[in-house]
């Protein structure tokens, strides 16, 4: 098969996308005064959905994050509260495409925990989580919610391994033990039966999630890749990574045969890593660089040539990560098909950026707008398990965008115990592997200490207390 290489040059033919446009959010519509993190891990550090927007900030000692709700713009004061109850570094959060005030986050505290945002976001700030989930040994650099499935969160370590979890029992029921270095970057196909990786080790990976069977490997030594994107139901993956000269470079790939991508486009010369998301209703690629301000976009077709560029979104601003509103919160009176809301760590400020299909009409236009997945899931964790595979629970933008979710997320009530998936227990003592590691064990263990001298201090003085107050009834006289 040869591969082919692809003009960058816009190939001018039928298309209803040709003349999309991004449209940047008035001032008084973004948010401001936020203290964006400055960690360099390559993740986007925001999640959106219909009613919140969360971004990880910059804190000393453990991690946190801001949930804010959209309608709260403008600038937010320096002591709003936020969502701090890891001992590390938050490095991703997502949001429950389900249910729409359950936020899952991971961290270098190894853990991954899930958060219940009260109604009209943060009051004070948040530490107790509804449910801490512990089972990698090591950092955990990625959350990915099941797409059709309720409560089934994927997680990936520094340990290499993909955990599932089954927060109906707040356990680990399965893992993925194929990787070798670290997972960069997981994926989805539509309905969940297949997940695409990227990893250090240069391979990408399909592979089928409940078996942990690796289905396809490609071995990517002149495209290294970066981040993977499933393309909808057209069996196809789109990577984005660094070519054999250092250029940025995408490539696309028939999801049963990695043996040699379809194409290879070179994008550019710069450092940036590319983001790709791919929005399967309007079958259109956008490409934001990490550290760029434009955002280039495409339209796939399953003929060739595949993939024609259609324009380019630019901005002189940097963005340090992209948020993606879902399809329900869009704005469908103003033709709006997608909506980032980009990250500039300078000004600390995040700014809505939507995408839109110029039309004369105002009426509903139903050729932008094809029935997409809702906010109902298709399966329950058991049915997942046991092997049933869904398709998305479809809803249509034109009455049910404003439908809020009936679903409650109920946490299990745990007990301590150890982890045992495929026979290994995730929970026994795993030893530090670098220096960084055991301070961080070592100031958790002292932070313990302190707190334990602290409540044994506390229970003497009670103890004197009621000591005291028994020995004062016994001298005082009896009445009569």
């Amino acid at each position: 098969m040869t591969v082919t290489k692809m003009s960058w040059r816009p190939q001018y033919r039928s298309s209803k996308f040709r003349n999309v446009y991004g449209k940047v959010a008035n001032r008084e519509h973004c948010f401001d005064g936020i203290p964006i993190t400055k960690n360099v891990h390559d993740n986007h550090f925001c999640a959106v959905n219909a009613r919140f927007l969360a971004i990880v900030t910059e804190s000393a000692g453990g991690g946190s994050f801001l949930v804010i709700p959209l309608e709260q713009t403008g600038r937010i004061e320096p002591n709003y509260p936020k969502v701090c109850g890891h001992q590390g570094n938050v490095l991703d959060i997502k949001w429950n495409p389900f249910i729409d005030n359950i936020i899952a986050s991971c961290s270098e505290d190894t853990s991954v925990r899930i958060w219940e945002i009260p109604e009209g976001g943060l009051k004070r700030n948040m530490t107790e989580a509804l449910l801490e989930l512990h089972g990698h040994s090591r950092r955990v650099g990625l959350v990915e919610w099941h797409p059709t499935t309720n409560n089934i969160l994927f997680s990936a370590g520094y340990d290499y391994k993909v955990l599932i979890w089954n927060l109906d029992v707040g356990e680990p029921v399965k893992m993925i033990d194929c990787h070798t270095d670290v997972i960069l970057c997981m994926s989805f196909n539509t309905d969940g039966s297949l997940l695409t990786t990227t990893c250090k080790d240069k391979k990408l990976r399909v592979i089928e999630p409940r078996s942990g069977r690796v289905l396809q490997e490609a071995n990517c030594k002149n495209h290294r890749v970066n981040r993977v994107v499933f393309l909808g139901n057209m069996k196809r993956l789109l990577t984005t990574g660094v070519s054999r000269w250092n250029t940025r470079q995408i490539a696309l790939w028939d999801q049963e045969d990695l043996s040699m991508p379809l194409i290879e486009e070179e994008i550019d010369g710069l450092s940036g890593l590319l983001f790709p998301f791919y929005d399967a209703d309007t079958h259109m690629l956008y490409l934001a660089g990490k550290g760029d301000g434009n955002i280039r976009y495409y339209e796939i077709s399953t003929e060739k040539p595949y993939l024609s560029y259609l324009m380019e979104f630019r901005s002189p601003a940097p963005q340090k990560g992209l948020g993606v509103m879902p399809k329900h919160g869009l704005d469908v009176s103003a033709c709006e098909v997608f909506r980032f809301y980009k990250l500039v760590t300078l000004k600390g400020l995040i700014e809505p950026i939507s995408m839109i299909v110029p039309r004369r009409s105002d009426s509903y236009q139903e050729d932008i707008y094809p029935m997409t997945p809702g906010t109902e899931p298709a399966l329950t964790p058991d049915e997942w398990l046991g092997g049933i595979n869904r398709d998305p629970v479809l809803m249509s933008l034109k009455e049910g965008y404003k439908k809020s979710s009936k679903m409650v997320f109920k946490a299990p009530i745990k007990e301590k115990k150890s982890v045992v998936v495929n026979g290994i227990d995730l929970l026994e003592n795993v030893p530090p592997r670098t220096e960084n590691e055991l301070l961080r064990m070592f100031f958790r263990q002292q932070d313990e200490i302190r707190r334990l001298k602290e409540e044994l201090a506390q229970k003497d003085i009670r103890i004197r207390q009621l000591q005291l107050e028994l020995k004062n009834l016994r001298n005082s006289p009896k009445n009569c």
